[in-house]
């Protein structure tokens, strides 16, 4: 990426952080060009450097006036320990970044990792994180962690469901995080989910026609992409409105999660899978797992939150590949999964398209985005 524009770029994003937690208004102005991008958990510097590849910057450090991008969430915590400190701040760049375009130029959508910051970690301040933090540190060890000594931990903890989400998950949170991501929400700058099209929606992790039944919207509806986006934004919104505080609760949509309840359930944190341990867990709603065959038919979603080795191990067994699109056609019987964009569907079946392709891992010139009016990968700049 060239360095002045990238100096351009990161000055931006520290006059928008440096300004506080505000969102701009959406403009009105015709974009020709829009583009999902998927879970952008990585250095600032990479987002941009992936943005630039494929041309969609301007000469300010800022979007081309022409492009509208659609971010389909999860904006925090990846990386080792050591580097918490650092990708606190390097998220909060992005995220200040995003907002200080137009609202319809850059469509910031919600994932589990930022819904977490007013969610789970809803009752905590700085210090009491780093606090859990460093209890959580001992007592997590991945699969090898010791059962009575989790247990001790939330009971000291109740707030939170594992030691894992503060050692882990969401490792790098900060009160000033929680600000910004709140002030998004009231400000309905964050939304859940965004129609691109007549019939293509995007969104953090998909929906099934269970999850559209329990909003009410109706089924001759479903592969209507604004009225799903209009339903499931309205949840947010209403639910917003009446918070008071404590963690934010998207009824039917988003639970977080605590001691006594377990790991959050819903839209947010779902993943499809056929494997015959889920039976169970893909009935019902709010969930962590959804049956593929169950998405609404007619109705393409672009989805981020689940990568390549993750539908392979659920779906669809086959070597797993990151930074490339893919796709998952079912007709409510049979479900086909590959890589690539999608292919020309009918009426009669429900698409995902996968974005989410581990953006801090391999090279940036090979991470795909995808071109919500024509349907494929954006090209890279010669």
């Amino acid at each position: 990426m060239d360095e002045a524009l990238l100096r351009k770029a990161l000055a931006r994003a520290d006059a928008a952080v440096a300004k506080g937690p505000h969102a701009i208004a959406a403009d009105g102005q015709r974009r020709t060009l829009h583009v999902a991008m998927g879970d952008p958990q990585a250095d600032f510097d990479r987002v941009l450097s992936i943005l630039s590849l494929h041309g969609l910057l301007g000469g300010d450090g800022g979007l081309r006036p022409d492009v509208c991008l659609v971010s389909v969430g999860d904006y925090f915590d990846w990386g080792p320990a050591a580097d918490r400190e650092r990708v606190a701040r390097s998220a909060l760049r992005l995220v200040a970044w995003l907002a200080s375009h137009p609202a319809d130029q850059a469509v910031m959508l919600l994932g589990n990792h930022d819904l977490g910051r007013v969610g789970e970690l809803a009752g905590f301040t700085d210090a009491t994180f780093r606090a859990a933090q460093v209890d959580a540190d001992r007592v997590y060890a991945g699969d090898a962690t010791d059962a009575a000594a989790e247990r001790a931990f939330l009971q000291r903890w109740p707030g939170l469901p594992t030691a894992e989400l503060a050692a882990r998950d969401f490792s790098t949170w900060t009160d000033e995080q929680r600000t910004w991501v709140e002030h998004l929400l009231r400000a309905r700058r964050f939304r859940v989910a965004h129609a691109a099209g007549d019939s293509l929606l995007v969104l953090h992790a998909g929906v099934t026609r269970e999850d559209l039944q329990l909003v009410g919207l109706e089924p001759e509806r479903w592969a209507d992409a604004r009225a799903v986006a209009e339903a499931l934004n309205g949840v947010m919104d209403r639910a917003v409105d009446a918070w008071k505080g404590g963690p934010l609760v998207l009824p039917g949509l988003h639970h977080p999660g605590n001691a006594k309840d377990g790991e959050g359930l819903g839209i947010f944190y779902q993943r499809p899978s056929l494997a015959a341990e889920d039976a169970e867990r893909v009935r019902g709603t709010p969930r962590r797992r959804f049956d593929p065959r169950r998405l609404p038919l007619g109705l393409s979603q672009v989805v981020g939150h689940t990568r390549d080795k993750r539908v392979r191990e659920l779906v669809s067994p086959g070597p797993a590949r990151d930074g490339v699109l893919r796709h998952l056609v079912t007709d409510g019987t049979r479900v086909d999964y590959a890589h690539g964009p999608p292919p020309t569907t009918g009426p009669g079946e429900g698409v995902m398209v996968f974005t989410d392709g581990a953006m801090r891992e391999g090279r940036a010139e090979d991470f795909e985005l995808f071109d919500l009016d024509a349907r494929r990968a954006v090209p890279l700049v010669p």
